[in-house]
């Protein structure tokens, strides 16, 4: 399915984006969930018009701006975002493939340290989605690093199809796993060795795990690995001041652009990339 605009994020950054393009009757889908870092927040004493509030309650209101809106929502994860000349191409987990003259990044920051290797080994022998590439290693040795609720799914999937899997937990204790799965519980992993490719992982108590393959499941990965070819500057996406990257078509914002982190910032952020990308759109439509 083909829409004007695709948003990735539902932050205060991308609900404000979704808001002013959906008035400018442009097609729009928002892919994530809620902001965790907004919803967590006890107090928020600095946006305007709002006194002291909850988080919780601020993107609530932030959410019923959008009600009387036909507005597409999903929870699916874009995996990889394609520029394809006059539209991009998202990748989904589930393999299926949306298309859009637009799209806005505003995944905001991640916040997980990479382990050492992670970024050398993208791709040999490191992945970040599961249900993708998991038929790459049937029959074979597999260690997943889950940091979420979505990373014992993906195991309890992916336990069927490889030859035997190791899950390291840094979600949470009593998780629903299925009992095949060797569970390494107590460990902080510390990076990955190998000569082309992962093959061994590094604990900080010393202990070491030989695998075929890795994967990595948490909230959000580098926007680079999502979109291959953006242009970074200081670990964040480069954008100019109407937000739009280095790609035709391709806008950013909110935290992901850069510092300071601020939710006001966010939406405004989010209405400038809004505006242009839909410029863009009109452009792209009119030829």
């Amino acid at each position: 399915m083909r829409y004007d605009l695709a948003i990735i994020g539902a932050g205060p950054a991308g609900l404000s984006a979704a808001l002013n393009a959906k008035i400018r009757n442009k097609s729009v889908i928002i892919f994530g969930k809620d902001s965790p870092k907004l919803t967590k927040t006890e107090s928020i004493k600095n946006y305007l018009g709002f006194g002291d509030i909850r988080g919780s309650e601020l993107n609530q209101r932030f959410k019923d701006s959008l009600k009387d809106y036909e507005i597409n929502f999903s929870e699916e994860r874009v995996q990889t975002v394609y520029a394809m000349g006059d539209y991009h191409a998202l990748m989904l987990k589930s393999g299926e493939m949306v298309e859009a003259l637009a799209v806005i990044v505003a995944t905001g920051i991640e916040l997980t340290k990479d382990l050492v290797g992670e970024e050398e080994y993208f791709a040999k022998g490191i992945s970040y989605c599961a249900t993708c590439d998991a038929a790459l290693y049937k029959g074979k040795e597999v260690v997943l690093i889950g940091y979420n609720e979505e990373s014992v799914e993906e195991a309890n999937f992916i336990a069927e199809i490889v030859g035997k899997l190791s899950f390291v937990n840094m979600y949470k204790e009593d998780i629903n796993l299925d009992p095949a799965i060797n569970l390494i519980e107590g460990e902080v992993p510390l990076g990955f060795r190998g000569d082309n490719r992962a093959e061994v992982l590094e604990f900080k108590s010393g202990k070491k795990i030989k695998a075929d393959g890795f994967f990595i499941i948490k909230d959000s990965s580098k926007a680079q690995r999502m979109v291959p070819s953006v242009k970074i500057k200081d670990n964040h996406i480069e954008v100019d001041s109407h937000m739009a990257t280095n790609i035709a078509g391709l806008f950013a914002a909110g935290d992901v652009t850069g510092s300071p982190y601020q939710i006001m910032r966010a939406v405004g952020q989010g209405q400038i990339a809004s505006l242009e990308a839909v410029r863009y759109i009109t452009k792209i439509k009119s030829k």
